[in-house]
């Protein structure tokens, strides 16, 4: 087959791919990408040896999806999502949170979580500061080399991630396990936000 070809069939494998991906994601409620990619070539008839796309193609097609099926219910949903992620941001001031994942990048779905980094002296300093305050949390699992613990704990919209890193780690550009980097945002921004102020698109480029 000719190399312009080959490219070719691999671009569309790729996009199928990244489509049925995206509808599982936004159907189903799955939240690992790697296991949408698998479950999405399997659907196609695929095996797990073909070229996968990359995140950044799912969550392309994931908005195209969301605003062409969910365009009415959704934004609602990225704005409960964005409030509860609010107060989380407002009761662990102490630790400089950051919002991020799904919730901020406008992807997130009714399973999604919402991921919140925040930075202390050990995961044990926020552990006392949530027993202190008894809001009850679980582990869950660190998926970053740096992270020193995930805090599993339950919002009236959804569950949230609190993934601690240490404090030298605030500094530091965190990617995503494909190389791009993780957009956060601080209360002050993600206040602005809510409120409407500004194109959405333009804030997140500054961050």
């Amino acid at each position: 087959m000719p190399r312009h070809e080959r490219s070719r069939s691999t671009s569309a494998v790729r996009a199928s791919i990244a489509g049925a991906a995206a509808r599982l994601m936004a159907e189903d409620g799955v939240t690992d990408y790697h296991h949408a990619k698998k479950k999405a070539a399997r659907q196609l008839g695929l095996t797990e040896h073909v070229p996968f796309p990359d995140n950044a193609e799912i969550d392309a097609e994931l908005r195209a999806y969301r605003s062409l099926y969910q365009g009415e219910k959704h934004p609602e949903l990225i704005t409960r999502l964005r409030r509860a992620a609010l107060a989380l941001l407002a009761a662990l001031a102490d630790f400089r949170p950051w919002l991020t994942g799904s919730v901020l990048e406008g992807t997130a779905g009714e399973h999604s979580r919402i991921d919140i980094l925040i930075f202390a002296d050990s995961a044990k300093e926020v552990e006392i500061f949530l027993l202190n305050r008894e809001i009850p949390f679980t582990h869950g699992t660190p998926h970053h080399e740096k992270a020193e613990a995930v805090l599993v704990v339950e919002t009236e919209v959804a569950t949230a991630n609190l993934i601690v890193f240490p404090v030298a780690c605030e500094r530091i550009k965190l990617k995503y396990h494909d190389g791009r980097p993780r957009q956060r945002i601080r209360a002050e921004a993600l206040s602005v936000l809510l409120q409407g102020a500004g194109a959405e698109t333009d804030m997140l480029d500054k961050l």
